[in-house]
């Protein structure tokens, strides 16, 4: 299959409004640069009714009081160029003070936590600010609490699922609503020999139960409304990481969990992006 590849340019502000408009479009996947968001679609889409929809939205950004714009590029890409081109960009990376995040092909790195990753299309290569800081989150809270069922919310790759898995949690169950992130995260896991991780598509009502660790890397106004089904499929002593939460953004997403009766921990910032350690 080829995909469309859209290139959009859009101030910070308007960057959550917009990719949760993508998705209802039927984005499969979205990589989010300093000045830019890429977003992929599957060749079978409305390509019109896409670029359409990002026109009005450019013209009522002009005709609005504020500075702010929109501007926006597509092209078709086979999928074998797709395959390249992501490859060439995929490095290894050491994130906090075990893991190094690496594709197939690359040899593994001795004293170090491998999670190995093929993202397969658009779900990231966990090379991310709001995954890095997910990651360094669960690592410096793994040695303090409890490490029986974890949760992974909205999976991806499955990095965060694997993650855990090598930190020693028991029990995993990696959620996500995208078919293709389902196929990812299985992919993935067999490629990491993790046999702990239960592999669900839908939304959070597939993950019934309490949860020794939730780890949520999505955008805020998402976790903003599953802030009480957070807080009720958090254990007692449990915590939450969660991130994909601007600078600016996690005060609203704040008051929300604890509105949820959950208390913050501590804010872990990278660069333009927020993460929240939440426990209860």
């Amino acid at each position: 299959m080829s995909y469309y590849e859209f290139i959009i340019k859009i101030a910070d502000s308007f960057r959550d409004t917009l990719i949760q408009r993508l998705t209802d479009a039927g984005c499969l996947g979205v990589i989010e640069q300093d000045e830019t968001i890429t977003a992929y679609f599957p060749e079978t889409v409305d390509i019109r009714t896409i670029t359409n929809d990002l026109s009005l939205l450019k013209a009522l950004l002009e005709k609005s009081d504020t500075i702010q714009n929109l501007s926006f590029s597509h092209t078709l890409i086979p999928e074998q160029d797709w395959n390249e081109s992501w490859k060439k960009g995929f490095t290894p990376l050491d994130v906090g003070e075990r893991f190094t995040i690496l594709p197939p092909w690359e040899k593994r790195r001795e004293k170090r936590i491998n999670l190995i990753i093929d993202p397969g299309m658009a779900f990231g290569t966990g090379h991310h600010e709001t995954t890095r800081s997910c990651l360094v989150l669960m690592e410096k809270y793994a040695g303090t609490r409890s490490k029986g069922r974890f949760l992974d919310l909205g999976a991806g790759t499955g990095l965060l699922a694997i993650a855990a898995s090598k930190l020693g949690y028991r029990r995993i169950v990696a959620v996500d609503t995208d078919p293709l992130a389902i196929e990812a995260t299985g992919m993935n896991v067999e490629l990491n020999q993790v046999t702990n991780v239960d592999i669900r598509e839908g939304s959070v009502v597939k993950a019934p139960g309490t949860f020794d660790c939730i780890a949520a890397n999505i955008i805020s106004g998402v976790l903003i409304q599953l802030a009480p089904a957070l807080a009720s499929r958090l254990k007692p002593g449990g915590i939450a990481v969660l991130s994909g939460i601007l600078r600016g953004q996690e005060n609203e997403v704040i008051e929300a969990i604890t509105q949820a009766g959950l208390k913050l921990l501590e804010q872990y910032r990278d660069g333009k992006w927020v993460s929240l350690a939440i426990g209860r």
